[in-house]
């Protein structure tokens, strides 16, 4: 996951701060979001089945007790290997799509350093196709990596890109995704709409991280919110559903509410405490 300059990791998810080396104060969105747990067990059950499978040894281990337990030792951490995996190409992604707009809108970039990383790792495709993607949707860029804030329901997030299309401001987040069999990229999770509804819904965003400069958040009304799915095949561009829009954004706030409880209770150490029986009489 990248991370914007008022970002601060910490013991309750990723947090954000009003200015550099401030202490930070509101989750982000994404750490909200995190509440709603999906279940991958099933998943994971898969990946490291599937890593043992495929494992060259696996022919010699069956006579060898001890790399057998090596292997399985070894597949457990597939799902978790993958995440990581695609967190990092997630993160390049970001790094390049960033880059690009920041040269689109004439400010300092680094875009051959971020294109470089994708080669390095084989993954020219993905620039190549948000490229196309960029042309074809005529993407006039207003700003790039725009962090903003809520302070009446306390949280705070970076938005990908700021931008114009056909004549609409859009809030554009991008989601890095693999091809299935026939090289057609995946859709993203429809979470992403609940991402995209807390961020219309900011108040302030950040002009100076350094000074803690913010401003009033102007974006919030005749927006289209959009997520932009990128693979190393092609794109697809989804719109989330302005009727879908006050559903989603109540889970976020119930999601919210959620993560504040479970802070609480994780900081007054909350737990069972035993009690002996009675005193006889």
């Amino acid at each position: 996951m990248t991370s914007p300059k008022l970002a601060i990791q910490t013991e309750h998810g990723r947090m954000y701060s009003r200015k550099v080396g401030a202490e930070a104060t509101v989750p982000s969105i994404t750490t909200i979001i995190g509440m709603d747990h999906t279940d991958l067990t099933g998943w994971a059950g898969y990946m490291a089945a599937k890593a043992l499978s495929e494992d060259s040894r696996l022919p010699q281990s069956l006579e060898q007790g001890s790399m057998m337990r090596s292997l399985v030792r070894q597949a457990a951490s597939a799902a978790a290997d993958y995440r990581d995996a695609a967190a990092a190409r997630g993160d390049r992604v970001h790094f390049y799509a960033e880059n690009y707009a920041l040269a689109q809108l004439g400010q300092t970039h680094v875009l051959d350093e971020a294109k470089h990383a994708l080669e390095s790792h084989g993954e020219l495709g993905y620039a190549q196709h948000f490229e196309s993607w960029w042309r074809d949707y005529r993407v006039e860029p207003i700003q790039a990596e725009v962090t903003v804030w809520n302070q009446s329901v306390g949280y705070a997030g970076t938005i990908d890109l700021l931008a114009k299309i056909g004549g609409r401001t859009c809030i554009i987040d991008y989601k890095t995704k693999t091809a299935d069999r026939e090289g057609i990229v995946k859709r993203p999770d429809d979470k992403v709409i609940m991402q995209l509804a807390a961020a219309c819904k900011a108040e302030e965003q950040v002009v100076d991280a350094e000074s803690g400069d913010w401003k009033p958040w102007t974006y919030g009304n005749d927006v289209m919110l959009l997520a932009v799915a990128l693979g190393s095949t092609g794109s697809r561009t989804f719109m989330a559903p302005p009727a879908a829009m006050p559903d989603y954004w109540s889970k976020f706030y119930a999601l919210r509410r959620s993560w504040e409880s479970t802070r609480s209770i994780a900081q007054a150490r909350s737990t069972l405490a035993e009690i002996t029986p009675p005193p006889q009489a």
